[in-house]
């Protein structure tokens, strides 16, 4: 049966010599990673948590952050791997909605640990997984292993949940994706013949590891028990580094990273030799940012991936073959990966035909369980074993999917997953407003960028900043507005009444090659 414990079993089994992780000045081999995952298992369990409770991690990336997403399955536990750039309202709603017991924290949120703990009474205890001074109230991660022999691994897995991973809500919430152990390592076998990994092949975890694209990629590294290289957050300098240094030859980053690593001053003369496949996804790519990737490094393979959080992530791949024969194919997200199964369909529910857009349904063994006490927005998504993504697009007469535009309100911002609503609903709180549309607009850097569309009442007068000063008590700070437009007519709507938001966005995105990735 295929689990989350059993995948570090197997790879020390095989490459037990083998690194595993390295992070900074700590490295580890398969065999040891698994007596550690084994031993901290056993705390877990020690301190009463039962089968499928919820263990939640905030925290920057680390080798422990790697560890502990197998050490509490290993427990028979669920993780919640909580966005590290929420406000501590998304979070404290994250630990609060998915009842989790226990909380992994390092040294970045020792103050938002110890508010979430005092705040939150299902939180019963918290582990200290950084480097510096342990607090009083939290228990030390290195200890619990020290203090605890190694346990045999939970028998839970396959369709068991193996963790509740948090996205945007359109109610204005997050919505948590339940997933289990059979989708995280679906999704993984499905796109490992794009990403061509072998055990000698070196993985970058340069993008968040509580980030279902990283964590992908996590899962197809130890499926092939090659090393992780773990950069506690992404740099663009210190990726070059460690291209260089530690002979990186898989990594993942989003568009936005992409163009920071190119525009260093450093990147001429980067040793990038061992590299061999970077993927990206999960932004928009500018059309330029890609040349420039494919002419400053031609023989690096780029594999391009398309998907969401409910899919584990990955439905569909574009492959370096693709990429290097360039023409129009570079315009779509490539095609279905061997684990997903995909139709386009009209509002019906009926098949379009080719060259038809209409919504993409995905189905295969990496599809959700459901979206966590939320049964009407999983029966909404999740139809007879179909996902319904949110997003539109076509096939081409190659079996290419393009696509052209979200069904769903979200702006996808440097990686990250903007949900308008919540913006809608913290801007519209001021005082001064009357009315708002939230729209991603192009950006070079970040792919899209949040704007809003404001309508005051009458008589009232309010700045950009005195909003965004507003709202950033309510919303992380990505979600944040990055630019206004103040107007007086009211927003268009539709025969529902609904904003028309295809109209507001058509003048930012006219002559654009694709809106989304």
């Amino acid at each position: 049966m295929i689990s989350m414990p059993g995948m570090i079993e197997r790879a020390a089994r095989l490459n037990p010599d083998g690194v595993s992780t390295r992070y900074r000045d700590r490295e580890y081999r398969w065999m040891e990673t698994q007596q550690r995952v084994a031993r901290l298992g056993a705390a877990l369990a020690g301190i009463g948590l039962a089968e499928a409770d919820r263990v939640a991690i905030l925290s920057l990336n680390s080798d422990r952050y790697y560890e502990a997403v197998f050490a509490i399955p290993w427990a028979g536990c669920c993780i919640v791997p909580l966005n590290t750039r929420w406000a501590l309202a998304e979070n404290e709603y994250a630990v609060t909605d998915s009842g989790a017991r226990v909380l992994f924290f390092d040294d970045a949120f020792t103050e938002q640990a110890e508010q979430l703990l005092a705040a939150i009474p299902s939180l019963e205890r918290a582990i200290f997984m950084g480097d510096g001074e342990v607090p009083a109230w939290a228990n030390s991660y290195e200890q619990l292993i020290v203090d605890n022999a190694p346990v045999a691994a939970s028998a839970r897995g396959w369709h068991d949940m193996a963790g509740i991973f948090y996205t945007g809500g359109t109610t204005g919430f997050p919505k948590g994706v339940m997933q289990s152990h059979r989708a995280l390592w679906a999704s993984a076998i499905g796109a490992l013949p794009e990403f061509r990994m072998a055990r000698e092949s070196v993985y970058l975890h340069a993008a968040p590891m509580f980030h279902m694209a990283d964590f992908c990629g996590s899962m197809g590294t130890i499926l092939r028990c090659g090393s992780n290289v773990i950069l506690q957050s992404f740099e663009a300098g210190a990726v070059l580094q460690a291209i260089a240094q530690e002979q990186i030859s898989h990594a993942l980053l989003v568009p936005s990273m992409i163009k920071m690593v190119l525009n260093h001053p450093a990147v001429a003369e980067a040793d990038v030799s061992s590299l061999q496949c970077v993927v990206y996804g999960a932004s928009p790519m500018p059309s330029a940012t890609l040349e420039k990737f494919m002419q400053q490094w031609p023989s690096v393979g780029l594999v391009q991936v398309y998907g969401q959080t409910e899919l584990a992530p990955i439905a569909t791949a574009l492959s370096m073959e693709d990429h290097r024969a360039g023409s129009e194919k570079l315009r779509s997200a490539g095609r279905p990966t061997a684990s997903s199964e995909i139709r386009i369909v009209d509002e019906q529910g009926e098949d379009c035909p080719q060259g038809t857009s209409g919504e993409i349904a995905v189905r295969g063994p990496h599809t959700m369980l459901g979206y966590w006490n939320k049964p009407a927005e999983t029966a909404k998504a999740l139809r007879d074993g179909w996902v319904f993504t949110g997003d539109a697009g076509y096939f081409d007469g190659d079996g290419y999917l393009y696509i052209v535009d979200r069904v769903k309100d979200m702006v996808v911002t440097g990686g990250e997953n903007v949900f308008t609503t919540e913006v809608e609903n913290a801007v519209i709180s001021h005082p001064a407003v009357q009315d708002v549309a939230v729209i991603g607009v192009p950006h070079e850097e970040w792919g899209e960028a949040v704007h809003a569309i404001v309508i005051l009442h009458t008589g009232q007068s309010v700045t950009a900043e005195a909003i965004i000063a507003h709202c950033r008590e309510q919303i992380a700070g990505y979600k944040l507005p990055k630019g206004f437009t103040f107007r007086e007519e009211p927003l268009p709507l539709s025969g529902a009444g609904k904003v028309l938001k295809t109209e507001l966005r058509k003048p930012y995105w006219e002559g654009r090659d694709r809106q989304v990735n």
